[in-house]
């Protein structure tokens, strides 16, 4: 498997700074933040499936904007994979009529643009022969990470969360664990917002990586556009077994 990095910052501003958005070999988008926008009109028309974490804006706004350019170019409806609660939410507050169009009932209900599909934590999902499955998050909406497995390695993603026991549980026993994608939203100046909001920072993050067991290669996303360099600094600074490395837009990652 083959996954590129089209987006990976908590925020905007600048060529490099896009939400967000990882592309799985041609055909699968991980998130659809902002870093989905960069890709060619030919390589958003190969994309047939779409997994997402959960529904903040920065984590989901191309997707109105992708089904909007290549629907109709399509042969059949774009598939976004996500927990009930967020399917829920796209459709009461996204795909509105008001905010955006319905695509799942453009041009017909009976052939559409766009189609959900529900998935649970611990779901296992084959497609083409790659196992997707659902990874357990703490967020402060309904969330979840994924574990994209090759057959021959796998990577996994937390997608945004807080401390997460359970996820530590899962990834613990992959023994084909080659990368993990982690994220770390602020700096410890900001710990109290890290915890309100339930993302981490690099005390938070040091406590998260004790938890693993297994080797990986750990990488960081999230971060806020005007603090790269502090909160990386204090990344740097962390005891461990760990050495994160800062994940940066077309990283190319093979498994």
């Amino acid at each position: 498997m083959r996954l590129r990095v089209l987006g990976c910052s908590g925020g905007i501003g600048g060529q490099h700074n896009r939400t967000t958005s990882f592309l799985v070999d041609h055909d699968m988008l991980l998130d659809a933040g902002t870093g989905v926008g960069d890709l060619s009109l030919p390589e958003l028309t190969l994309i047939d499936h779409i997994f997402i974490t959960h529904s903040h804006l920065d984590h989901v706004n191309s997707i109105a904007f992708f089904v909007d350019s290549v629907g109709a170019l399509r042969p059949k409806p774009v598939t976004v994979y996500a927990l009930p609660q967020t399917i829920a939410s796209l459709k009461k507050n996204l795909f509105n009529w008001e905010i955006w169009p319905d695509f799942t009932v453009i041009p017909t209900p009976e052939d559409p643009w766009l189609r959900y599909q529900e998935v649970q934590v611990g779901d296992v999902l084959d497609i083409g022969g790659r196992k997707i499955t659902v990874l357990p998050a703490v967020h402060t909406v309904p969330a979840v990470g994924y574990l994209l497995d090759s057959g021959k390695s796998s990577l996994a993603f937390t997608g945004d969360t807080g401390p997460n026991d359970a996820f530590w549980a899962v990834v613990n026993e992959i023994e084909n664990l080659k990368y993990l994608i982690i994220e770390t939203a602020f700096s410890d100046k900001d710990r109290m917002i890290a915890e309100l909001s339930k993302h981490l920072c690099p005390e938070m993050l040091g406590e998260e990586l004790a938890k693993l067991t297994r080797p990986a290669d750990v990488y960081i996303t999230h971060l806020k556009p005007s603090e790269i360099e502090l909160t990386m600094q204090e990344i740097e600074e962390l005891t461990g077994r760990a050495q994160p490395g800062l994940l940066q837009n077309n990283h190319v990652f093979e498994f």
